[in-house]
């Protein structure tokens, strides 16, 4: 049987990459090959050659160590993935890295590895789909028309941010989404039992998720069945398929053994004797590849009749078809803010990040996203927009509920289907839960816009639980991270024109408290530190500041000026942004010869000592403590009277 046949060659491509590279995960491909078959067979939409195809189905591996199945099954159905790419598997530089890495390898439509952010990012995308669908979609053209399917493991399971994603996919009710569980009950440690005895379909029903069990993982036709079941849910569907890791391969068949490391001679040769394959290593039999060439005719003929459908739409709804085309392009590079600037006297940045954002929503429809249940206190609502729930999708503001870890990999997803620019938004302090989806913006270069307020010890009475101190340099050491931390009205503008353009994930870090407005060239933000108030003659000291310790900074820089001291403030809003520049520039802004720097900021110190060339950081030091702003300002010593002192006492 050639349906067989073709599962057995995914199989044995997987373990003749592992063998070869002498490192992979060979379980996962033996177990799951039959329900990748299947989808991909009989209901994932693709063209290999047009992998980008907007209205195509998303195939998430969310157990991304299973990543030889799915480079096999890229190679066997016809993608830019040739056999000597295949050999190369987990070599520097090959395009089959140990994990599938987005941007890197064809038909791979999300960075995978870290367990269970898969099945959130395909949450984002099913929800980017139901929220397209619902603006663009009409009685007679459906041109968004698809669906996301998710391939998750034990492991995956286990991990919180399940819990995370599947409740919010099933309280608004995201049909369109089909989860397949590779169900083999074991991981690196042994048999599930161990720490694992959930009831996962009952689980999944009590989110709001339809769910079906396949008792035979082998089963090609009968999983086939259950997805076309699924597909007519109006529900997130669940289907466990119950296989066997390491499926045939001699002694560690059904065992952990097989889990994480290559065959050993006698067990590859037990699989090529159990399942009668006698090819040799790396090849794929000429009746499975005309078998695989008829499918792939098939899929061909389906972006066929989608291209012609869109042709349809654009002469039948021309006007919706250019909005369409608009969010699929997103260009955000005319975004100018600065017709506002100085209209705020005094005002909290999470204020101005709040007006900031109405402005560019009316603007840019493709803008949307919410809060982990903080939108009142983020000011990350889009006024006028609705919110987007079960069955109504057309809003542009979402209710991630108290949800960090998966709002940020849901956002992720969004960013990743295309047609939408999301942000999220939640208290500073809680990036801590977020931190593992926001590396996997940086890793994948999507340009999720994060909205952290309440940014320091200035929260106040709400205490060292909610007083971040640490965060901000957690951040700043992570790469191709965007970290901007604005002083008053006018940055906060120009950070959001900068977080719009950017390519790139970008955080703002925005205060509590208010702020006044400083009227200094906030239109230097974009270079990420910049003279906010220049020396008279000639400077004796740097003042180097962030966020709410600018204005400390300028109030420093007048005492020191009443004392004949002289002074330069740089503002510097964003450490990668100014790295990002020429070294002219940045001897221009911080100047060799000025020897004694001082750097101002109301959080954690660390990473300083590269700007202040050894001179004093005042920051914090602790954690913080409950009380007014204020007084705590005062209580940790970040104050103008003591940049003063500092001043003084190092001259």
């Amino acid at each position: 049987m050639v349906d067989q046949k073709c599962v057995d060659t995914l199989r044995m491509l997987s373990v003749d990459m592992i063998a070869k590279a002498n490192s992979g995960h060979p379980g996962l491909p033996l177990g799951a090959a039959p329900a990748v078959y299947a989808l991909y067979r009989d209901h994932l939409k693709f063209h290999p050659k047009n992998p980008d195809w907007e209205n195509r189905d998303r195939f998430i591996l969310s157990a991304g160590h299973g990543s030889a199945l799915l480079y096999s099954t890229l190679h066997l159905f016809g993608y830019d993935l040739s056999m000597e790419d295949l050999k190369e598997f987990r070599q520097t530089h090959s395009r089959t890295p140990g994990h599938p890495e987005y941007g890197h390898t064809p038909g791979v439509e999300a960075t995978t590895g870290p367990l269970g952010q898969g099945l959130a990012m395909g949450v984002g995308m099913a929800l980017a789909e139901a929220h397209l669908a619902a603006t663009f979609n009409t009685e007679d053209y459906k041109i968004v028309d698809h669906h996301t399917y998710v391939l998750v493991g034990d492991g995956c399971l286990m991990e919180g941010i399940s819990h995370e994603a599947a409740s919010f996919a099933g309280s608004h009710q995201l049909h369109r989404l089909i989860v397949l569980y590779d169900s083999n009950k074991i991981t690196i440690e042994g048999d599930t039992d161990l720490t694992f005895h959930d009831d996962t379909r009952k689980r999944f029903e009590s989110y709001g998720w339809d769910t079906q069990l396949v008792e035979d993982g082998t089963d090609i036709d009968g999983i086939s069945e259950a997805i076309a079941r699924a597909k007519q849910s109006d529900k997130p569907s669940f289907i466990e398929i119950r296989t066997v890791i390491g499926y045939k391969a001699g002694s560690v068949e059904g065992l952990a053994a097989s889990h994480g490391a290559p065959l050993k001679e006698d067990d590859y040769a037990a699989l090529k004797s159990n399942l009668g394959w006698t090819e040799e290593p790396f090849t794929v039999p000429e009746d499975v590849k005309a078998h695989i060439a008829t499918i792939v005719k098939e899929k061909e003929a389906m972006y066929a009749e989608d291209m012609a459908k869109m042709d349809g739409y654009r002469a039948a709804h021309s006007s919706k078809y250019d909005a369409y085309h608009h969010s699929m392009t997103m260009n955000t590079e005319d975004c100018d803010l600065s017709t506002y600037f100085g209209e705020k006297k005094e005002d909290a940045t999470r204020s101005s990040g709040g007006r900031a954002l109405q402005e560019v929503a009316q603007k840019y429809p493709y803008l949307l996203g919410g809060s982990a249940d903080l939108g009142p206190s983020n000011n990350s609502e889009i006024k006028g927009s609705p919110f987007m729930s079960a069955g109504q999708f057309e809003g542009r503001n979402i209710h991630f509920g108290v949800r960090e870890f998966a709002m940020a990999a849901i956002t992720n997803g969004m960013a990743l289907h295309g047609g939408v620019k999301p942000y999220c938004a939640t208290f500073f302090v809680f990036s801590d839960y977020m931190k593992p989806a926001m590396r996997l913006s940086a890793l994948m270069d999507l340009p999720v816009i994060y909205i952290f307020t309440h940014d320091s010890i200035g929260v106040g009475e709400d205490g060292p639980t909610h007083e971040p101190i640490e965060q901000l340099a957690m951040l700043r050491s992570m790469p191709n991270m965007s970290v901007i931390r604005p002083a008053d009205f006018d940055e906060t503008l120009v950070a959001w024109e900068v977080a719009l353009k950017n390519k790139k994930p970008t955080a703002l870090v925005l205060t509590r408290q208010k702020l006044p407005t400083l009227g200094i060239d906030a239109k230097k933000l974009h270079k990420g530190a910049y003279i906010a108030a220049k020396e008279e003659r000639e400077a004796k000291a740097i003042l180097i500041a962030t966020g709410s310790e600018v204005s400390l900074a300028m109030e420093a820089k007048e005492q020191l000026k009443a004392k004949g001291i002289d002074v330069r403030v740089v503002s510097m809003p964003s450490w990668d942004l100014f790295e990002e520049q020429s070294e002219s520039y940045k001897q221009e802004v911080l100047p060799k010869e000025i020897g004694l720097r001082i750097s101002v900021e109301a959080l954690g110190t660390m990473g300083w000592e590269k700007y202040t060339l050894g001179g004093p950081s005042i920051g914090m030091h602790t954690f913080g403590l409950s009380g007014k702003g204020s007084d705590l300002f005062k209580e940790f010593k970040i104050t103008a009277e003591e940049i003063v002192r500092q001043v003084e006492e190092q001259l």
